[in-house]
């Protein structure tokens, strides 16, 4: 049954928070705020809320950049956030792939792709994380959904089968829900407070991530370098700019991080080439540990995961944040046709359509990561002429490219409506 608490607004017209909502989101991060603004768009007459722990205003702060991929670019442009966007998004219009040591003097270009889909569509664009976050947080704010910073669930309870989750907030305020959905990061809380083990093991790997300044024009190319540490990205941002994702060895990561300024200089040096000339890092450095993380299920009754709480996966590939656009989609495409059919969308029966739909899409990606990493981030002689021997390969068969290419743009499969571009 749906439930009958309304919209309040304040003389600003700013949404209060609803005391019950129908649906209630728990993280603002991107694919919080994707799954909220979807189910939004298609059903506005559902309630909504979104809580986060973040203190408001937090996420102007972060200046990393991610790879939005085709699919992607389609749902942000089909809930009227791309043309907010464009300004900011840097299209990848080539990517080369090399495999070398890291004292190398040339690395050989073993693999390229062209960067479209088709004409005039790039497979990917790279994008700063605040523009991102501020249009999607503009939708839903349009779309009268209710956010709330400096709040998170502490837990949460089914009365009775069939009713609305009890759930308990840190600011003290106990609100029914007929969803709850789990966007709160790769250490969710909720999904342990559901009880929902994962597989996960470490890499012994740290990802540093940062803005490099340069000379010269990238001319929209990304590059991959596999290196016996892991791989060193390389993807082009607005002006003569470019962010990078270094997978680097635990010890050597917190060893650069923790030095000077000028020993990471020529480390960075020497991954990142002088092709593009000069270059310096600009703003902060950030490194995350690197490792797998895939839920053993993405459902309980009216608890469903999305993003990084069902599965985080190594930056290899740059999915990540793809993988969790295509819950979001999935859950709201879910939830919205549940809700018209007069079903009761936290329902188990319900909920096991979105786990269906996208477990094993994820544990698929997981493996195939997981398995890129082990076979590129080492430095044995053999093996590294059998992987050269295949990317070369490869690169000699266009049927097989374009495969890899729609896998990277988020076309491959059964992709839910709005990453196809149409609505719910």
């Amino acid at each position: 049954m749906a439930t009958t608490a309304k919209r309040k607004t304040t003389a600003k017209g700013s949404a209060k928070a609803p005391e019950n909502p129908d649906i209630l989101i728990a993280g603002a991060g991107y694919v919080g705020l994707a799954t909220a603004a979807a189910i939004a768009h298609a059903a506005p007459h559902l309630v909504i809320r979104v809580v986060d722990p973040a203190p408001e205003g937090v996420w102007k702060k972060d200046a990393r950049a991610s790879a939005i991929a085709a699919a992607a670019s389609r749902m942000l442009a089909e809930l009227g956030c791309w043309d907010a966007l464009l300004e900011d998004a840097e299209p990848i219009r080539e990517m080369i792939v090399t495999d070398s040591k890291t004292g190398d003097p040339t690395r050989p270009v073993f693999l390229t792709f062209d960067g479209e889909v088709q004409q005039g569509e790039p497979f990917a664009h790279m994008l700063p994380n605040a523009a991102l976050n501020g249009a999607l947080r503009a939708k839903c704010e349009a779309s009268g959904v209710t956010i709330s910073q400096g709040v998170a669930v502490s837990g949460f309870s089914e009365e009775a089968p069939g009713a609305p989750l009890t759930v308990t907030l840190t600011n003290g305020e106990e609100v029914k829900a007929r969803l709850l959905v789990a966007a709160d990061g790769v250490k969710s809380a909720l999904r342990g407070l559901a009880g929902i083990k994962t597989v996960h093991w470490d890499y012994g790997q740290m990802g540093i991530v940062a803005t490099i300044a340069h000379e010269r024009p990238h001319e929209g190319r990304a590059e991959e370098h596999f290196l016996p540490a892991g791989p060193f990205a390389i993807l082009p941002l607005k002006g003569n700019r470019s962010s990078i994702v270094w997978s680097e060895t635990k010890e050597t990561a917190e060893r650069l991080l923790a030095g000077d300024d000028f020993t990471f200089d020529v480390e960075l040096e020497q991954r990142f080439g002088l092709k593009l000339g000069e270059i310096r890092v600009e703003g902060p450095k950030r490194a995350y540990p690197l490792g797998l993380t895939l839920a053993r299920d993405f459902v309980k009754p009216r608890v469903a995961l999305v993003g990084d709480a069902a599965h985080g996966i190594h930056p290899i590939a740059g999915q990540g944040l793809n993988l969790g656009f295509k819950d979001a989609a999935a859950l709201a495409e879910t939830v919205v046709e549940a809700d018209r059919l007069g079903l009761d969308l936290g329902a188990l029966d319900v909920l096991q359509r979105y786990e269906r739909w996208r477990r094993f899409d994820t544990w698929q990606m997981g493996v195939t990561t997981d398995v890129l990493n082990r076979l590129f981030s080492n430095d044995f002689t053999p093996l590294r002429a059998v992987r050269d021997i295949g990317l070369g390969l490869v690169d000699r068969m266009p049927g097989v490219k374009n495969f890899f290419i729609g896998q990277a743009a988020g076309l491959s499969g059964p992709a839910p409506r709005l990453l196809r571009g149409e609505p719910i």
